[in-house]
């Protein structure tokens, strides 16, 4: 499948030479482009919301004046929104554009980065490239039941996470230890939250190869911001068992076997290490494991007592993140040099259907878009259309109210309206209702639930509903399914949704 080119006299026995580092780099250019148009890119989608609407804010101060704070209060914890909008101000291209291409750039060095790690464990080009093929190929992998992909279909904190803490276990295997610690400065200063599962593991591989692994180390960091917490209101906690996802135990039975077994394969990917003597990657999968079964078994201790409630919003399990990643790059390793080799028609076996699958996937989470939203391409989902109207015909001032859950309706594909129309809305159930569940100390799930109930039974409101909305939260326009409500003026249309203006 691959055309490799000879660097040295060295070779390895039935395979070809390694590549020159220019052929590297271009290989790994060409992989970037093929799993973008695999896996899709919609910037504004999901989370996106939450950190797209902190860059605009940044770039244009007065928009958002009501309700900034369920997007503030995590971009003031990092400095991603700020690197974005420097970006935008530097280059003086469009917020689409730059977008684009730091989501370009972070996927090239995630697979770089595995390129690097990849070296330490496979000697051999078949072993190295398809395990950097397999990475790419399942970038949108679910991992379990945490919401979370190897790499999302949009450029946010995590995508920068991804390929410095591949980086960073690159540089504590080949003990470069203040390599390290720059890779985890800009981990802590650009996701704080996943910061903590990226530095316990560091903490735990080096632990390893000095041949000490105890977990004590790890349990502090996971533990003391429990003593930071008064009790919750009755709001919060609401707000909090409304999000399933957050318990282990209330998780489906299938997402278990995403949860032990990765670790039953990691313990067999350290015997085959131990057994072919590669020290990089019996360290790698040996910590990992260990890794793995202590932030389970954290996640089963607080999921029980409802004392400890509160900490299921750390979400622990998310540190199966670094699990999946390192399975999929040690288990790709091994496929390449046990059964792939350099044999064309196993490679197309294993990747045609694989990227297939994925790709079918990706298009029925998002069956209302374009499967890759190019920067400045129309909208085709009819939602994404009526938000862009909005953006070009309201003031910036406007505070809109959309229907409960709006981004879990019928071809809605969970564009996110703050990020999209660049307008206030009142919160949600959805993306707001998450990060209020950080915060307990702070009132965000008290207004959160107010503004939530405050839409409760949106599909037998009345004139009178929304007059009540505008008197209380000073809602100035609502976007509706179908047609227009009687009594109010909708200036515009299209198949499915109106936006209408409270006079």
């Amino acid at each position: 499948m691959l055309q490799l080119t000879e660097v040295s006299k060295t070779q390895v026995p039935d395979q070809a030479p390694l590549l020159r580092p220019r052929r590297v780099l271009l290989l790994l250019l060409v992989l970037t482009f093929a799993a973008l148009l695999l896996h899709g890119y919609h910037p504004r989608a999901e989370d996106a919301e939450i950190y797209v609407s902190s860059i605009v804010h940044l770039l244009h101060p007065s928009y958002y004046p009501f309700g900034r704070e369920f997007f503030e209060t995590n971009a003031k914890l990092m400095l991603f929104p700020n690197l974005v909008a420097w970006s935008v101000r530097i280059s003086h291209l469009p917020l689409d554009w730059v977008l684009f291409l730091w989501q370009l750039a972070s996927i090239f060095l995630l697979l770089l980065g595995c390129w690097k790690l990849s070296s330490k464990c496979f000697p051999t080009p078949a072993g190295r490239w398809a395990a950097v093929s397999l990475v790419a190929a399942l970038l949108t992998l679910p991992i379990a039941s945490t919401s979370l992909y190897i790499l999302d279909q949009y450029f946010n904190p995590r995508s920068l996470f991804a390929f410095a803490i591949v980086f960073a276990i690159d540089a504590m295997v080949s003990k470069k230890y203040w390599q390290t610690a720059l890779w985890v400065i800009l981990i802590a200063l650009m996701q704080p939250f996943m910061a903590v599962f990226g530095i316990s593991y560091l903490v735990l591989l080096y632990l390893f190869g000095k041949k000490q692994t105890s977990p004590m180390p790890i349990l502090p960091a996971v533990l003391i911001p429990a003593l930071l917490v008064r009790d919750p209101s009755p709001a919060y906690m609401k707000t909090l068992t409304g999000h399933p996802n957050l318990f282990l135990f209330r998780w489906p039975w299938y997402s278990w076997l995403g949860v032990l077994g990765p670790l039953v394969l990691l313990a067999w990917f350290e015997r085959i290490a131990r057994i072919k003597q590669r020290p990089a990657m019996r360290q790698l999968a040996g910590s990992m494991i260990l890794f793995g079964l202590i932030y389970l078994a954290g996640a089963a201790v607080i999921g029980i007592p409802q004392s400890l409630i509160t900490l299921n919003r750390f979400e622990p399990m998310r540190s199966f993140y670094l699990v999946y990643l390192l399975l999929i790059l040690l288990g790709g390793g091994l496929l390449g040099e046990m059964v792939l080799k350099a044999k064309t028609l196993r490679w197309l076996l294993l990747f045609v259907p694989l990227c297939l699958g994925m790709g079918y996937a990706q298009f029925q989470l998002f069956p209302a878009d374009r499967h890759v939203e190019w920067p400045g391409a129309a909208p085709e989902n009819p939602w994404v259309q009526a938000f862009v109207w909005i953006k070009k015909h309201t003031p910036t001032e406007a505070i809109f109210a959309l229907p409960p859950r709006y981004e879990s309706l019928p071809n809605e594909d969970h564009q996110g309206f703050r990020a999209i129309a660049e307008r206030s809305r009142l919160a949600d159930a959805g993306k707001d209702s998450s990060v209020a569940t950080l915060y307990p100390n702070l009132p965000l799930a008290q207004e959160c639930y107010a503004q939530t109930q405050a839409v409760k039974g949106w599909k037998h409101f009345t004139p009178r509903d929304f007059d009540r909305l505008k008197r209380d939260y000073r809602v100035t326009w609502i976007v509706v399914q179908g047609p227009a409500v009687p009594g109010i003026t909708c200036p515009y249309r299209n198949a499915l949704i109106s936006v209408c203006q409270l006079n």
